[in-house]
């Protein structure tokens, strides 16, 4: 039985209003407070929807979230690549693909340690193996298809979504901070060029766009005022415009193409299910027709302005929404050893990842965001590149991450397999 909440789960307008809120409220801490943009307005909305949910202010659950998973994420991911000329990214994408490969690697091998580890205190949680080696390669599809697969309890999934929600928010906080680090700063690579503008990291892109950073100077500063006021509304409607309206018709095309080619594709054998992973996933889809409207007409495309601004707060929104199923009181009280669990599995990761990139020479940025892509999927490790201005890692992240999509079901069924489960 749910828990009685403040606010009713059917509530969709206070419920989808409050997290444009809690995501204008985090981004306006973000750039007022100093501790703000340490923290960063991602983890900011992420936390206070934490907070709300286990206080039962908010539900854990309701169609407004489900909105934003299906709807308003999917739009958000267009607008942050108009930028995403192939040519210039394509040289990136490979590395990132082979330090995301390696890290995944640490999850299946954190899976497995966890399982020995805890196999005595798990009983009937065992079949959480399979389920979370899923979701931190692939996501959320993985660890219910894992849960089908290896027949899962309902309350098992319940509560491992929980635990992964909880944990994963804890570890992209951890992930947040790391590249601000001394220990890691000093001692792995950084990567060049990775801002759009060719200048290096930026700390937080909402901040560097011309005429949103605070303290810079406007685009019509040296027009005068009678004739910017007249002018303004008109010139920046157009690209706001441009903005919504291009992305949700590749998104609305992406969309339909991958519906079409999951339903066409059998999965008869390995090479089929690849395939169909790939055409069938809308994220792949998405961000394979924006690369191409980008490359095609980057300056018309990549010129678009606010887009990035657009897309960035609707990604606040989407990190308001993962916060929202950590619920610690569930946790704590019907299934605490998930969450030492997926904690093992999140640690073996890291060490894993971190320690082979130092090894092989990859770049702390690399590092971060294969990490995050294994850990969180695709959107979070694209809103991290984004949050921190790694631009020339949003395409990357977002292509390595949907592949795990893919690879995260065998994977998962491999480790259970393995362990007879």
């Amino acid at each position: 039985m749910g828990m009685t909440t403040l606010i009713g789960s059917d509530n969709n307008w206070i419920l989808f209003g409050l997290l444009a809120v809690i995501a204008a409220i985090s981004i306006w801490m973000e750039q007022r407070f100093r501790w703000g943009s340490k923290l960063t307005g991602c983890i900011i909305a992420l936390m206070i929807a934490m907070i709300l949910s286990n206080l039962r202010i908010i539900p854990t659950d309701a169609p407004a979230y489900d909105f934003v998973w299906n709807y308003i994420v999917p739009a958000a991911i267009p607008m942050l690549l108009f930028k995403a000329d192939a040519r210039k990214i394509w040289r990136k994408s490979g590395r990132l693909l082979v330090i995301y490969l390696i890290s995944s690697i640490g999850t299946i091998l954190g899976g497995v340690l966890a399982y020995h580890l805890l196999k005595p205190f798990m009983g009937n949680l065992s079949h959480a193996v399979p389920m979370m080696i899923g979701t931190y390669t692939g996501g959320s599809v993985n660890l219910v298809a894992m849960a089908d697969a290896f027949g899962a309890t309902g309350d098992l999934v319940s509560y491992a979504v929980v635990a992964d929600n909880l944990i994963m928010a804890l570890y992209l906080r951890l992930l947040t901070a790391i590249p601000s680090w001394k220990f890691f700063s000093r001692r792995w690579e950084h990567a060049s060029g990775l801002a759009g503008n060719g200048d290096g990291p930026r700390e937080h892109a909402v901040r560097e766009e011309p005429g949103i950073r605070e303290g810079r100077e406007s685009e019509l500063s040296s027009v005068p005022e009678s004739t910017a006021a007249s002018h303004a509304p008109s010139k920046y409607l157009i690209h706001i415009a441009t903005a919504i309206g291009l992305s949700l018709l590749i998104t609305g095309v992406s969309v339909t193409l991958a519906n079409f080619f999951d339903g066409l594709i059998p999965e008869s054998n390995f090479g089929f299910a690849l395939l169909g992973g790939l055409l069938g996933n809308k994220y792949m889809m998405i961000t394979t027709i924006t690369v191409i409207v980008a490359s095609l007409f980057p300056d018309q495309v990549g010129n678009i302005k606010g887009a990035h601004e657009l897309g960035t707060y609707l990604i606040h929104i989407f990190f308001a929404v993962i916060g929202v199923p950590a619920s610690i009181y569930l946790i704590v009280t019907q299934a605490p050893v998930l969450l030492l669990f997926c904690g093992i599995i999140v640690l073996c990761n890291m060490i894993f990842s971190f320690g082979m990139s130092r090894l092989l020479g990859f770049s702390l940025e690399e590092t971060v965001i294969a990490s995050n892509a294994n850990i969180g999927g695709p959107t979070t490790a694209a809103a991290m590149a984004a949050v921190k201005g790694w631009d020339a890692l949003l395409v990357p992240a977002i292509l390595v991450g949907t592949l795990g999509y893919v690879i995260g079901n065998y994977y998962g069924i491999f480790a259970g397999t393995l362990l007879g489960l």
